[in-house]
C-alpha cells in the first residue's frame, strides 16, 4: 500500500504538470499509469482497468474544484452554459459508469486506447476551430452533455478534450470554453465517481484500501501532488514553445497507446 501511494505521488506530479502545461485533464496519463501500477502489484486482472478509470475520475473531483475557484476569480465561467450542460452530464456520467462495469475489461482498455490516439492526433496536428454551430436550443446542450458525461465516465477523464471543441464550435471564446469545461469536470467526476463506488461496493476481489472501485492510496497520492504541479505547468505554458511540446507529448501518447495494445 505504501509503495503504491508513493508511486501515485509521482504520477500526480507528472499529471499535474502536463495538465497545466497542455490544458489536458490528468486522466490521459493517470489511467495508463494506474493500469501499469495495479497490474505490477497483481490486482485482479478483471478489475485493473475499471479501478484505474474510477480512481482517475475521483481525482478530478479535487482538481476540478481547484480549477473552478481559479476561473471564478478570473470571471471566465459562463454559468448559464454550465447549467445547460450539467443535467445531461450528470445522467451521462452515471450511465457511463454502469456501462463500464458491465463491459469486459479488454473492451474498456480498447476504448481508452482509441481515446489516447484521438488526443495524440489532435496534439500532433494544427488546430482548426470550427465555427459551424450557432446558438441553438437547450436540447443540443443536454444531448451533448449526455455524450460528454457518458464518454468521460467510461474513460476516467474530465471531458476537456470533448467539451472545449464543442464550446468553441458554439462560438464561445477560448478562455470561456476552458473555464466552462473545467466547471463541467466537477459534475462529471462526482456523478461518475459516486457510481463507481456504489457499483464496486462489497466486491469480493477488491484489494484492501478500496472504496468500491476507487483505490484510496492512489487517489490520495495523485491529488496531493497534482494540485502542486498544475499551477507550475500553467506558468511554464507561457514560457515554453507550446506547439513543439505538444507534438513531443503526442509521441509519448502514441507510445503509451502502443504499450497498452501490446499488453
Amino acid at each position: 500500500m505504501l509503495e503504491l501511494f508513493l508511486l501515485s505521488m509521482l504520477v500526480g506530479l507528472i499529471a499535474g504538470l502536463l495538465a497545466g502545461l497542455f490544458g489536458l485533464g490528468g486522466g490521459v496519463l493517470i489511467v495508463p499509469a494506474l493500469v501499469l501500477l495495479f497490474s505490477a502489484h497483481e490486482f485482479p486482472a478483471e478489475l485493473v482497468m475499471i479501478m484505474a478509470v474510477a480512481t482517475s475520475l475521483s481525482t478530478i473531483v479535487f482538481t476540478a474544484s481547484a480549477s473552478i475557484v481559479a476561473h471564478y476569480k478570473l470571471g471566465s465561467i459562463k454559468w448559464q452554459t454550465v447549467l445547460r450542460l450539467s443535467p445531461g452530464i450528470l445522467l451521462g456520467a452515471s450511465i457511463g459508469a454502469m456501462v463500464a462495469d458491465f463491459i469486459e475489461a479488454e473492451i474498456l482498455k480498447d476504448l481508452f486506447v482509441v481515446y489516447l490516439l484521438f488526443v495524440a492526433f489532435r496534439m500532433a496536428l494544427p488546430k482548426k476551430n470550427s465555427q459551424e454551430l450557432k446558438q441553438v436550443g437547450a436540447w443540443l446542450d443536454y444531448l451533448m452533455g449526455n455524450a460528454i458525461g457518458f464518454l468521460s465516465s467510461i474513460l476516467g477523464i474530465g471531458g476537456g478534450t470533448l467539451t472545449v471543441p464543442y464550446l468553441l464550435s458554439r462560438q464561445l471564446a477560448m478562455k470561456n470554453a476552458v473555464a466552462v469545461s473545467s466547471a463541467c469536470g466537477f459534475p462529471i467526476a462526482v456523478s461518475g465517481a459516486v457510481m463507481y463506488v456504489l457499483l464496486g461496493y462489497g466486491h469480493d476481489a477488491l484489494p484492501e484500501w478500496s472504496l468500491g472501485y476507487v483505490y484510496l492510496p492512489a487517489l490520495a497520492g495523485i491529488v496531493l501532488c497534482s494540485v502542486v504541479t498544475a499551477p507550475i505547468g500553467a506558468r511554464l505554458a507561457n514560457k515554453l514553445p507550446a506547439r513543439q511540446l505538444k507534438r513531443y507529448f503526442s509521441i509519448v501518447l502514441f507510445l503509451i497507446a502502443a504499450k497498452m495494445i501490446a499488453g
